[in-house]
């Protein structure tokens, strides 16, 4: 351990979460991005072996303050944290990544619960993101609570805990919940609905406003935006006649151009083009309608674009 926090001082610090719904699939972004290292058993500090990088792995929560107060230069965290943190003015957002996709929202029982959420101010809220929601819920006791209630001192009560914020209702400890929902189904089986949805978040990565190594960072950021947009995009590859090349170029534009290549046949022509994942099998369809022959798709293991 000693031997590789000496070697720490030139090497940019990337902090990666540790644990968590952000991890593998950070892991599996540094692996597309060709950053090799390995973590010994037990140990959150691993040597990038082709970059003078270093990987420290910390709880997602806590990267956004590492990077912003402290000596992390890149970071991959979740939009949420970044603002429970409070450091989105200290830190440069670079790149959304595409994953970790929630909300964060308020929940209450369906059975008895409150129909709409400026019911429950001045009700107890169990939560685990205490910054956010607080500022939220002062914003309604502003709002809806009354000069009478006010002057009395009574205000929404925002209680911590650290996990199992979907249990608070049933057990009795709160009125409603706030807590970030990926597809609902935990909820559901808690026997909770949303009310209202105080941030959409995903998966971003973060930089250190004065990083040890700007060169550095925008190299690993294009490589993640290569992986990024390789999970995006494949490449389709087909032949057309010329008379039917202005229709296809709309059903293929590309993301700038395609590439255009003649054939021996002077009337027809080869085209390139990357083309949206999720869109291929209409693409193709529309392109055989139109005459288009030898249609390919290429799946992407990395690119530029």
């Amino acid at each position: 351990m000693t031997d590789i926090i000496n070697k720490l001082s030139d090497r940019l610090l990337f902090a990666i979460p540790k644990k968590g719904r952000l991890h593998e699939q950070s892991l599996s972004l540094l692996k597309g991005a060709d950053l090799n290292f390995h973590r010994r058993n037990r140990l959150d500090i691993a040597l990038v072996q082709n970059f003078p990088i270093a990987l420290v792995f910390l709880p997602a929560t806590d990267i956004p303050k590492y990077v912003a107060e402290g000596n992390i230069d890149l970071g991959i965290t979740g939009q949420d944290e970044v603002a429970e943190s409070g450091a989105n003015d200290k830190i440069d957002e670079i790149l959304e990544l595409g994953f970790g996709k929630c909300e964060l929202q308020v929940q209450v029982p369906v059975v008895g619960g409150a129909t709409k959420v400026e019911e429950l101010v001045g009700k107890r809220i169990v939560t685990s993101f205490r910054s956010l929601v607080g500022k939220y819920f002062d914003e309604l006791d502003k709002k809806y609570l009354t000069e009478e209630q006010k002057q009395a001192g009574v205000k929404t009560k925002i209680k911590y805990v650290s996990g199992s914020v979907e249990a608070a209702c049933t057990l009795g400890l709160g009125d409603g919940i706030v807590d970030l929902v990926e597809s609902g189904k935990t909820m559901k089986t808690a026997g909770l609905h949303p009310v209202s949805t105080i941030i959409s978040s995903q998966a971003i990565l973060i930089c250190n406003k004065n990083p040890s190594n700007l060169s550095l960072v925008s190299k690993i950021t294009s490589r993640i935006k290569g992986v990024i947009a390789a999970q995006k995009y494949v490449l389709v590859n087909y032949n057309i006649q010329r008379i039917h090349l202005e229709e296809a170029i709309k059903i293929t534009p590309g993301r700038r151009a395609p590439a255009i290549s003649p054939l021996e046949d002077n009337n027809w022509v080869e085209v390139q083009s990357l083309v949206s994942k999720c869109e291929v099998a209409e693409i193709m369809d529309k392109l055989e309608e139109i005459g288009a022959k030898d249609i390919l798709i290429h799946e992407i293991d990395n690119c530029r674009v």
